[in-house]
């Protein structure tokens, strides 16, 4: 029991965050660099060269130069073991980070340091705050022109009202970005560029008493800034407290550059200090702690054809307790049967490895013939309970799907069948029919894009998509109602998801508060329960 509680105890499981192109893919590269995951980072955007970024494994993906679908990557670094939960930035698949928020235990923030906070963080920092999820900020990009430091800082506890607490500052910005100065270490560490994709790169570290030394280095009047803006500083932020970080309520911040690794393995240090051990998890039968507890997990992902030649399904479960040993009966709770997990794995993007072992805070990934569904419980076989369940979040936009060769219907089923258990889109049959008439519904739009170049790249069927002008959909959360005598508005639609249940779209969002007054007794809901 000792052993795995060390295991367990060295684990960090962490998502990354940020609004599009903050650099939080490169970030996650970087990290893996350090850790001896890979010897060279790939191109982010994949224009400059035929490298692709480590995490962006799907097709469509390397087309775009943008995440669409979260990744799971683990490496050793400094006797941890890191798992990096690496997230779409668009805001059109955040419905697929929110899910994977709920399988870590804490969030690095990453923010551009020429726009600051922006749409997207906000939306996703709200989630993190719901789930009182510590927050670690990398402000990143500090080798282009930045805004001014206070001002970052002071949009960070505004916007997000988080407080802050920088650990390092930066010495200028851009051109004349020279370096940090470490707080804790009262030492400054000059910045040198570093070739790209490499970790090699010369840094330098100058105590502050050096008074020669540093201007040497930096240059008389980056010294003064600096020397007004540390005293500003040590008077006007939150003193570091590792409670109130762990308890979502402060925010250590850090400056560098991913792109030319400066400041990278500062943070990274740092952090795996800061973070929390693998915590425990709530169940209905209360809370789960993770060494002491038998073997748990629940999934909280599902992703068809990572392997296109196997034309498999993968379910990314989070174990939240024990110890995971290969060929061990697991009892799935949802299906009501033990079974023996099949090929778990770990997954490096697209690379896999076979587990013998895994344990507490670890990400696996096990062959699904289509058993299970996101929010899933496993335990072992005399145990009986279930995690919390994770919402599904109520579409935007809806449009009809028509196959235009009806002779692929058996592959256009199950390739659109697959892809919503993924949870990425939605898909509803009218009311009174089957599966002849399909809508499917999005949080984003560019969800659209990816079903279309899926099911004609993975599945041979092509689609056309006509848009309806539904933007509102209510679940029924009463299903002893009689939809047939269901009196709704002009613009209502009635229909029904995969299990059965009925659900009402509407155009108008004042048009569910008329149905609910003409249906007494109608009960609505926002979002889905699994």
């Amino acid at each position: 029991m000792d052993n795995y509680a060390q295991e367990i105890n060295r684990r960090r499981t962490f998502a990354i965050i940020s609004h599009p192109d903050a650099g939080k893919t490169t970030l996650t590269e970087k990290f893996l660099l350090y850790g001896g995951a890979i010897n060279l980072a790939g191109s982010v955007k994949g224009k400059a060269t035929a490298r692709h970024a480590v995490a962006d494994w799907m097709e469509i993906e390397k087309e775009r130069g943008i995440s669409v679908t979260s990744s799971v990557l683990q490496f050793e670094y400094g006797g941890f073991c890191i798992n990096i939960l690496d997230t779409p930035g668009h805001q059109d698949f955040s419905e697929d980070t929110y899910r994977t928020l709920m399988a870590a235990d804490s969030a690095v923030m990453v923010i551009d340091a020429s726009k600051g906070v922006e749409a997207q963080t906000r939306k996703l920092f709200k989630v993190c705050v719901m789930r009182k999820i510590p927050i670690f900020t990398f402000i990143n990009k500090m080798d282009r022109d930045a805004n001014d430091t206070f001002e970052l800082l002071d949009e960070i506890e505004k916007e997000l009202g988080i407080a802050t607490c920088p650990v390092n500052w930066p010495i200028g910005s851009g051109k004349s970005f020279k370096g940090v100065y470490d707080r804790k270490r009262h030492c400054v560490i000059t910045y040198s560029d570093t070739e790209k994709g490499t970790k090699e790169g010369e840094t330098r570290e100058i105590p502050v008493s050096d008074e020669a030394e540093l201007e040497r280095a930096i240059g008389s009047r980056a010294k003064e800034t600096l020397e007004e803006e540390i005293e500003l500083l040590d008077g006007a932020s939150a003193e570091f407290d590792l409670d109130l970080v762990r308890s979502g309520d402060l925010t250590p911040v850090f400056f560098g550059s991913a792109l030319t690794n400066f400041g990278v393995e500062f943070f990274l240090k740092h952090f795996l200090e800061m973070a929390t051990t693998p915590l425990p998890r709530r169940a209905d039968s209360g809370l789960i702690m993770p060494a002491e507890n038998d073997f748990s997990a629940f999934v909280f992902k599902i992703q068809a054809n990572m392997n296109k030649a196997h034309r498999d399904r993968i379910a990314f479960m989070r174990i939240c307790s024990g110890k995971y040993e290969a060929s061990m009966e697991v009892k799935h709770v949802q299906g009501n049967k033990v079974m023996r997990l099949s090929q778990p794995q770990q997954i490096m993007a697209s690379e896999r490895k076979i587990l013998e072992e895994a344990y507490a805070g670890d990400i696996i990934g096990v062959f699904d013939p289509g058993i299970f569904s996101i929010g899933d419980t496993l335990c072992m076989p005399k145990e009986q309970f279930c995690y919390e369940g994770i919402p599904t979040f109520a579409p935007e936009h809806f449009a009809r799907v028509r196959q235009v060769d009806t002779m692929k219907r058996k592959q256009f089923v199950k390739g659109i069948t697959q892809i919503a258990q993924e949870g990425a889109i939605q898909i509803f049959q009218e009311f009174n029919t089957g599966m002849e008439e399909i809508i499917v519904g999005v949080v984003g739009v560019l969800q659209f894009d990816v079903l279309k170049y899926r099911l004609e790249n993975e599945y041979n069927v092509e689609i056309r998509l006509d848009n309806l002008p539904y933007e509102h959909i209510r679940w029924i959360e009463n299903k002893e109602i009689d939809m047939d005598s269901l009196t709704g508005t002009s613009d209502m639609k009635k229909i029904r998801d995969l299990k059965g249940n009925p659900l009402l779209l509407f155009i108008n969002a004042w048009s569910v508060g008329m149905t609910l007054e003409r249906n007494k007794g109608l009960v609505l809901s926002e979002f889905g329960r699994d």
